[in-house]
């Protein structure tokens, strides 16, 4: 681009900026509370077709009536507000798009006020990105991994290729959100920049660039899945090793154990043996089903072996399902042993109601 084409470009911002200021002082004094540049031509990386990226911020439901649309020029412009809401997210790191409060080029304020207001807000967020990375990260992470793995699945009950296509792109921005949220940033400089940037980023999962451009030349329904497949198995792989580097390993206390042997007796135990005993396929898959569940959960919030029963179903031998859930029972009884409690069960109802009464007047 010559200098004379780019003075003229900015010449013609800054009339609709003009433009734009002029209509919020007029017809929306109190309703719109200041106005800030973000996008191409706040970065520089701007060409010849490049719109221009204002973020009005409105105090007001009124405010939004500022909005509107248009063709200037053979380019497309897009006026819209941004309410406070989306900037308290942003201060929260709620949201990856932090830009609209860490690198917004104000403009216009209306009033002294909503420039602190702003401001307090930015700095909330650079303390949050100031942060080394942590388990609040992981945790962020999470969401946007749980996201793409749903859009995985939809690819799998969907065969028509534009869609399935579509969902790819869908897991691909959910899985580059998590690796966002991985490295403790914010998206900047827009889209157009985002990959390139991303790249630099100290956390990322192996071979990101070659699986990603995998998913963009992927020709059939078949393809895309299996490509979409690969790139969300790497991401998994480095959000299960920063997961195990950052959050605590959990570990069964007597504490955290209590109840959780007699509800595993009590939900589980004799429904299995009178499944398997009666040769109830149906019956013994459900409530094998919901035993590992149970197993599953008290391993991620009490630290308990991992116990895989479902690996042991077989619809024709039941009676190997019953014997290896009373040894996973066994195994997970020893874990009381081991922090010292003891398993609340009684031959006589008068031992329990001793045991109950007075546990309860204590």
């Amino acid at each position: 681009m010559n200098e004379q084409i780019k003075q003229e470009l900015l010449a013609k911002n800054q009339q609709l900026i003009d433009m734009v200021i002029s209509r919020a002082q007029r017809d929306f004094p109190d309703e719109i509370a200041l106005i800030g540049l973000t996008g191409s031509f706040s970065t520089g990386d701007f060409h010849e077709k490049s719109d221009l990226d204002l973020i009005i911020v409105n105090n007001t439901d009124k405010g939004w009536e500022i909005g509107d649309c248009f063709i200037l020029d053979d380019v497309g412009y897009d006026v819209y507000c941004t309410p406070w809401e989306k900037l308290e997210e942003a201060s929260r790191a709620e949201t990856v798009w932090m830009a609209l409060l860490v690198d917004l080029e104000i403009l216009y304020v209306a009033d002294s006020k909503h420039l602190e207001r702003f401001n307090e807000l930015k700095e909330k967020a650079l303390k949050i990105l100031a942060q080394p990375v942590s388990e609040v990260h992981v945790k962020r992470a999470e969401k946007h991994l749980n996201l793409a793995k749903q859009a995985y699945v939809d690819m799998m009950l969907s065969s028509e290729i534009g869609h399935v296509r579509f969902l790819s792109s869908y897991l691909i921005y959910h899985v580059f959100n998590g690796i966002v949220a991985l490295n403790n940033t914010y998206i900047k400089g827009g889209f157009k920049r985002h990959f390139k940037n991303l790249m630099a980023y100290d956390y990322l999962p192996e071979q990101l660039d070659q699986l990603y451009m995998e998913i963009i030349e992927a020709k059939t329904v078949d393809l895309i899945r299996s490509h979409s497949l690969s790139f969300l198995k790497s991401f998994t792989q480095l959000y299960e090793e920063m997961r195990r580097a950052q959050m605590p390993e959990k570990l069964p206390t007597f504490e955290n154990l209590k109840g959780t042997y007699e509800e595993l007796w009590s939900n589980y135990r004799n429904k299995i043996l009178k499944s398997t005993r009666e040769n109830d396929k149906f019956s013994a898959f459900d409530v094998a089903s919901d035993a590992q569940n149970f197993f599953d959960s008290m391993t991620d919030y009490c630290g308990t072996p991992k116990f895989d029963l479902m690996k042991h179903f077989d619809p024709d031998d039941l009676e190997r399902l019953r014997e290896k859930f009373l040894e996973m029972m066994e195994a997970y009884r020893l874990e009381y042993d081991k922090v010292g409690r003891t398993v609340r069960k009684f031959d006589q109802f008068e031992d329990l109601y001793q045991s109950f009464i007075g546990d309860a007047c204590k």
